[in-house]
Parts: structure tokens; sequence; C-alpha cells
């Protein structure tokens, strides 16, 4: 599902991804709408930086040749159509974070300008993936209450969760309107803080004319944007529990045997 997302892409975009997008048919797919990539290399293919051109310690050019086994997402015509090489630059990038040991990936990009995309510009772009990934998904799970759900059946999960991502990808449109027309960027914004402000006026926009709307509308993105997140470079916050839980033993049997039981 998310290889739908390559047909959305336009010139000048950037996408990252983990490893299990770093092959051939990915960077192709998404070279073909215009866009670059930022993958990590994908674990099947071996790495010898003395081949190919060499553009720096850890850094070079290298033509990569197209598989001969069709992958399961695409059908037969559709690889076929694919070039039988392509040219990409295979990066080692040593990645810092705070409180862990500096580790060292190997990323394939199409960005193949080494003046433009140096390394150290690559290490920090590809960190932005850790935002992108494990942040939202937390935005997702802690802020939209999505941790437990509440649903019994398949079916019904299935409309908890896309009840979910309808509600996130709303949140993300106010942001992204909100910083339309300011100096700022998106990830300057707080989402809590968005959602706490779309919830206060939720009520008026949905009750009052469409003049007063689109008052209220404005007054909303004029708030969203002025609630800058503070820079917090390489924040790290303890994984802990607030809140004790009560001194109760745990829910391990059905309702109906745990009633049977106190009735004994």
């Amino acid at each position: 599902m998310s290889r739908l997302i390559y047909a959305n892409l336009v010139p000048d975009d950037v996408i990252l991804a983990d490893k299990a997008y770093g092959n051939y048919v990915d960077l192709v797919l998404v070279k073909q709408q215009g866009a670059d990539a930022v993958f990590r290399k994908n674990h099947l293919r071996k790495t010898d930086f003395r081949r190919g051109k060499k553009l720096g310690i850890g850094d070079r050019k290298i033509v990569w040749n197209k598989p001969q086994q069709c992958p399961k997402h695409m059908t037969f015509e559709e690889f076929e159509a694919l070039p039988s090489s392509f040219i990409v630059r295979e990066v080692c990038l040593r990645i810092k974070r705070r409180g862990f040991r500096a580790e060292r990936i190997i990323v394939v990009t199409t960005l193949v300008d080494t003046k433009r995309y140096t390394v150290e510009n690559l290490t920090f772009l590809y960190g932005f993936r850790w935002s992108a990934a494990e942040v939202n998904l937390r935005y997702l799970k802690t802020t939209l209450k999505m941790e437990m759900l509440t649903a019994k059946t398949p079916v019904m999960v299935r409309k908890e969760i896309w009840t979910h991502l309808l509600a996130y990808t709303l949140l993300r449109t106010i942001m992204w309107q909100a910083v339309s027309s300011s100096e700022n960027t998106v990830f300057q914004l707080s989402f809590q803080s968005t959602r706490q402000q779309f919830n206060l006026l939720l009520t008026l926009l949905a009750t009052t004319g469409k003049r007063q709307q689109r008052q209220w509308r404005q007054l909303l993105l004029e708030q969203v944007a002025t609630n800058l997140l503070t820079i917090r470079p390489e924040r790290s916050e303890p994984r802990v529990l607030k809140r004790r839980p009560k001194p109760y033993p745990r829910m391990q049997e059905p309702r109906s045997v745990l009633k049977a039981k106190l009735r004994v």
C-alpha cells in the first residue's frame, strides 16, 4: 500500500524509507515521477566501495542492473517496462543519537550531485525519517488515543483505524495550511496544540454560517501558526509511566468465569 504514494510524487519531492525499499525497482519508480529517494540499502545487495566511481570516503556512484525476478507488487508488463540499468549513489552515513552509540548505515539515493547534496546533508536529511515514521506514529497512538482500540470485530477495527488516520490527516492538513503564508515550517508546529485548538473551535465551525466559518477558520490557522515548538535538538525523555496502576490483578480469564468464582 505504501507504494501507492509514488503516483502522488512531484518534482523536487524527496522520499525517505528504510531498507525494505532500498532496491532497484523502488528507486526507478520514484525517479520516473521526477522525484528523488533516500533509502537505506537493502541487505541483499553487497557493498564494495572499491567498485564504481569514487566520490569520497564511503561515497560512490555505481550502475545497478535490473533484477531478473519480478517483484510481487508489480505486473510482468510493468516490470518489463523498467530500464535495464540505473545509476545510483551509495553513501555510508554516521548516525548519532543521544544516549546511543554512533551507527554507520549505507543509503542509496538518486541525489547524485555531491556538491549540492553532501554527506552531511544526507545524514541530516535521513535523520528526518525517525520523525516521519516513529514520532508521527506516536502522535497516532498516544495523542489521538489509538493505543487501545475498543471495537470487537475485524470490520469495526478497520473502521476505527481509518477514522484515526482521517483525523490525523485533517490535523496535518491544517498545519500545512497554517504555514503556507508564514516563514515557519510545519516541523516547528505542535501537533498536540493543533488538536486542542481545533477542538475548541469545532462547534463554531460546524454550526455557524459560511461567512463566519471562514473567519473562524482563519483564526484557527493563525493560532496554529503561532504555537511553535521549542528547539530541542537530540531531545531524550525517559520511557516511564506517570500514573501508578491500581492494586488489582490483571484480567486473564473470561468475565463469566471470574463472576462464577465470586458466587462460589
